[in-house]
């Protein structure tokens, strides 16, 4: 990939511009990159254990009994955000919010049971079972293509 850096003292935030043929692989990881460069890490809480938990790794954020919890392969972290605002660090192509109190990562979806009157049901890779709220269908079924 060829990178190339012109100073301007009119932009008060760097701006990245990519120039390609066709949306690659290298593209979209590079986009990845930059649109979440500047955004803080989420950090989960397990007792007095303390991780950074990457984008990836995560199933799904979901607030229960007054706490937000992240929910990944390797367990359940408590978070000190509120929901809005792990959602506010997460790209919205990738995590959607299913309820007034749950989000979750698209690429962890198993399936989607359409077959329920006015919602949907989703099974996640951890084998959790979830439901999209009435509210959030058709936000879902759009970003979805359905």
């Amino acid at each position: 990939m060829q990178v190339e850096v012109n100073i301007d003292e009119t932009y008060t935030r760097p701006k990245a511009v990519i120039l390609t043929a066709a949306l690659t692989d290298e593209v979209r990881q590079a986009v990845e990159f930059l649109s979440h460069a500047d955004a803080p890490p989420i950090t989960g809480y397990q007792g007095e254990i303390v991780r950074l938990l990457a984008p990836a790794e995560l199933i799904r954020i979901y607030a229960s009994a007054g706490k937000v919890l992240a929910a990944t392969e390797r367990g359940e972290y408590t978070l000190r955000l509120r929901l809005y605002e792990a959602e506010a660090r997460l790209d919205p192509h990738l995590f959607v919010r299913i309820s007034n109190s749950e989000l979750i990562h698209l690429k962890k979806v198993q399936s989607f049971d359409l077959g329920l009157t006015g919602t949907i049901r989703v099974k996640l890779s951890d084998g959790t079972v979830t439901y999209v709220s009435r509210r959030y269908v058709s936000k879902l079924k759009k970003q979805l293509g359905l």
